[in-house]
């Protein structure tokens, strides 16, 4: 890295930022029934813009992972890089550092982050009968939970190994295990909404407490989170990576040309395996994302760490960033509130009564939700109030 700020990576704030951003535009539009295409999900197998942004965040969660356990090892051991100086075995023979309570620590920060989640759902009626049990944040905190002991005590390599394993038995229970559909009809194989093994699971388990709209299956179950797992822990590689990387536009280069290849691998999964779909999260949906990461990555990269445009520019971002799981939280909690009593549509109202077609009303009521959730953060970077969950 650059010699002023060794074992930073000054993009890393501003993509998380920028997938954060992309998630409050995306979550909180004027009208849900008036959205342009690219800003809402795929109805089912395919991809839209809207599909990026989830991915997006865990590889960046994976990076600052990978970022933070650096750091903890040179502040325990200074002066040298257990992950360059251990053995040739699988395991990063870190000397000093306390891994249990590395572990500890990742595993507290979780349950939060699953607890808010929860709440978030059971807002406002806080009915317990009902309550969706699944849910986004609910998502990140298992994916950091399963990634984090394999990102402590794992090489390289063996994450690597670990990622195909995970997506194999994932593949495996998808296609081959036979299970009863929401009628009664038994198959293996079928990845229709309501009809795969991880529906299955997930009303086994769960019952009346999965996604309201679907009923019979959850766009964030038990079994597309280990794919989704998958996608964390490749940020989790790219961010290893970054850390003994050179600040450069070749490193940029390589970051770009790795996308690239990643979204071919996708592609060439899509057609040969399981289709690319965000509500499966299937093996060939988290490596062509993985490629739009590193691609979207790399411009990011170029533009801060190699220095090509400077940083200003991208400081918005990077404000966003800082405080990226508390401001998507937060907005969650505000939609919720312009729900009540009406509230929404009060204020959208004026905008829709604008000159404008109903899809760009919709869309400019969710940039001004997100310019709001802009000056939260902003005011917390102003006080230097940094929560990490």
């Amino acid at each position: 890295m650059s010699s002023e700020a060794p074992g930073r990576i000054a993009s890393l704030d501003a993509f998380r930022g920028f997938a954060i951003a992309s998630m409050v535009l995306v979550n909180n539009p004027g009208d849900w029934g008036h959205l342009y295409a690219p800003l809402e999900h795929a109805k089912w197998d395919g991809w839209t813009f809207t599909d990026l942004v989830f991915p997006f965040f865990l590889f960046a969660a994976g990076v600052s992972m990978a970022v933070s356990l650096d750091r903890r090892r040179r502040v325990v051991t200074p002066g040298t890089d257990p992950l360059v100086t251990s053995g040739g075995g699988p395991f990063v023979t870190s000397g000093s550092v306390p891994g249990v309570t590395t572990l500890s620590h990742v595993a507290k920060r979780a349950a939060v982050i699953l607890v808010v989640g929860l709440l978030l759902n059971l807002f406002p009626s806080f009915s317990f009968e009902t309550v969706r049990f699944p849910g986004v944040l609910q998502r990140i905190a298992l994916c950091i939970l399963i990634a984090a002991p394999l990102a402590i005590w794992l090489r390289f390599a063996t994450i690597a190994i670990w990622i195909f394993l995970i997506a194999l038995a994932y593949t495996f229970v998808m296609l081959v295990v036979p299970v009863p559909d929401p009628h009664g009809v038994i198959a293996a194989g079928v990845l229709l909404p309501g009809r795969d093994y991880g529906a299955w699971l997930d009303r086994h388990l769960f019952g009346v407490h999965l996604w309201s709209q679907s009923k019979t299956w959850d766009p964030e179950g038990l079994v597309s989170t280990l794919p989704a797992v998958c996608s964390l822990l490749f940020g989790v590689l790219a961010g290893r990576w970054l850390m003994r990387a050179p600040a450069t536009l070749t490193t940029s280069g390589r970051l770009l040309v790795a996308g690239l290849v990643a979204l071919l691998a996708g592609l060439v999964l899509d057609r040969f395996l399981m289709p690319i779909n965000k509500n499966l999260w299937t093996p060939s949906y988290a490596v062509f994302m993985t490629g739009w990461s590193l691609v979207v990555f790399a411009g990011f990269h170029a533009a801060m760490d190699a220095r090509t445009f400077g940083r200003r520019p991208l400081l918005p971002l990077t404000i966003y960033g800082m405080n990226a799981l508390f401001v998507f939280a937060f907005s969650g909690f505000v939609a919720r509130l312009l729900i009540m009593g009406d509230t929404k549509r009060v204020i959208y109202a004026p905008i829709r009564a604008l000159p404008i077609s109903p899809e760009s009303a919709s869309l400019l009521f969710a940039i001004g939700f997100n310019m709001a959730m802009f000056a939260v953060a902003w005011f917390m970077w102003k006080k230097k109030w940094f929560i990490r969950a």
